[in-house]
């Protein structure tokens, strides 16, 4: 369990900038200190003390902010940001090298016993805001943007954003290189942000759309200057 503390403590300074020291994300990074806590409710609740383990995940709501139900299943190197307002559920199984921000429920919608939470992937990024609901898979590599409702499966190394979510782009073959850290879930290449997108295609089909009324006045024209030559005759 030590080593797994201490990984949870380095892997801030991949994703952080703002972090300086292990002993100032240890004294100021709630996210780090919910994480801390949850690991030893988590040992509690699967040695049977269930109740204790409750009572001691609640202590961690209280002081943090962060919701982490001790039952959760949880990966090497989590990282959650900023943090505050984070919900996830007992049956929620989160792989490694997981960032989630502040405002993230990763929730169920179901009253039946069983797996009623998300079961994320490894490499995930949630973006803030963002609401998993449900027995949902999400993919290795995914990006989840901010304030996304999520209610179906999510494709590995797919961006995904809006209400309900939808890929931000056409899914491109997975290389391994090209996998990197994006703030928030939130596409940083021009060339795959939904919104430049559309914009450069609207350009695009204005652009069309004026050489083919000015190859019509052309014709028009034409034609115009035909009619008169011949009405002149």
């Amino acid at each position: 369990m030590f080593k797994r503390i201490v990984n949870d403590i380095d892997s801030v300074f991949a994703r952080d900038p703002a972090a300086r020291s292990r002993l100032e994300i240890i004294l100021c990074y709630p996210g780090v200190h919910a994480v801390l806590i949850y690991r030893l409710s988590n040992w509690l609740w699967r040695n049977q003390f269930k109740v204790l383990g409750r009572f001691l995940s609640s202590l961690g709501r209280f002081f943090t902010g962060i919701e982490i139900h001790p039952g959760a299943t949880i990966g090497q190197r989590f990282f959650i940001d900023h943090g505050m307002g984070v919900v996830i559920g007992e049956t929620a199984k989160i792989g490694d090298d997981v960032t989630i921000y502040h405002d993230v429920t990763l929730g169920g919608t179901s009253l039946v016993k069983g797996i009623r939470h998300p079961q994320v992937g490894n490499n995930v990024i949630i973006g803030a805001g963002a609401q998993l609901l449900g027995p949902i898979t999400i993919g290795d590599f995914a990006r989840i943007g901010s304030n996304a409702v999520v209610v179906k499966d999510v494709d590995a190394d797919a961006t995904m954003v809006g209400i309900p979510a939808r890929p931000a782009m056409e899914k491109k073959p997975p290389v391994a290189k090209d996998h990197h850290f994006e703030a928030y879930g939130t596409p940083q290449d021009e060339e795959i942000d939904p919104t430049l997108a559309i914009l450069h295609k609207l350009e695009n089909d204005v652009a069309n759309l004026r050489m083919r009324v000015t190859e019509l006045e052309a014709e028009n024209a034409e034609l115009v200057g035909s009619a008169k030559n011949w009405e002149a005759k």
